[in-house]
């Protein structure tokens, strides 16, 4: 799953296909390059700093500048009931792609990347400041965000109202993307679109805290 996922990563953009440890300082993790294959991964779980108990966890970076980074953190693999499975990809905040790297043609195809590598009960990409109905920070699987994925397991996706898009992904499940435009608060008909959409989803019991890992 790791290795497919970075794969169909760099098949999105061309600067996600080179991607680095961390060390103290940028220069040091420059030298850290990683190749993003089953072997590379099983030496990294090797390593008792890569380890969360019976879990792991790695976060990879990718960009030419401190400040214009991508980064990657995901923790997986325990066997704990009260621990789930995290993979969250955070895009660099400035530098020259960052318009493309935060559209909606390209983090929806992230997000379906996760959902067909990780295969997940639930995933988004959304705003940081966005904070549905006060609470911060929600629990994973219980908020709307720009772009959501849910399995199928999860349940049947409702008609929902335009301008928001609802296309399956396989059989695996169904991927809601909110708007075409980029999802800001700042835009009070981006936000009122948010609560009715979760009002919707929330009704169609889609909108539920992730279960843990051995969960039934």
């Amino acid at each position: 799953m790791r290795v497919r996922f970075f794969g169909m990563l760099g098949s999105c953009n061309k600067d996600w296909n080179r991607w680095h440890e961390t060390a103290n300082s940028f220069e040091a993790a420059r030298k850290l390059r990683v190749d993003t294959d089953a072997a590379a991964f099983l030496k990294m779980f090797g390593r008792k700093r890569n380890r969360i108990g019976d879990g792991f966890h790695f976060w990879l970076w990718a960009g030419d500048k401190p400040d214009e980074t991508t980064v990657v953190n995901v923790a997986c693999g325990s066997s704990s009931p009260l621990t789930t499975s995290v993979c969250l990809l955070k895009p660099p905040k400035q530098g020259p792609n960052v318009e493309l790297l935060r559209s909606a043609a390209l983090l929806t195809e992230v997000v379906r990347a996760s959902a067909l590598a990780w295969e997940p009960e639930w995933a988004t990409a959304t705003s940081d400041a966005y904070s549905p109905q006060g609470v911060d920070p929600p629990r994973p699987g219980t908020f709307v965000g720009w772009i959501m994925y849910f399995s199928s397991s999860r349940g049947r996706v409702p008609p929902l109202p335009e301008p928001v898009r609802v296309e399956a992904v396989e059989d695996k499940g169904t991927l809601v993307v909110l708007t075409p435009e980029r999802f800001t608060v700042s835009n009070p008909e981006h936000v009122a679109l948010a609560g009715r959409v979760h009002a919707l989803l929330e009704g169609a019991g889609l909108l539920r805290p992730l279960q843990p890992m051995g969960s039934t």
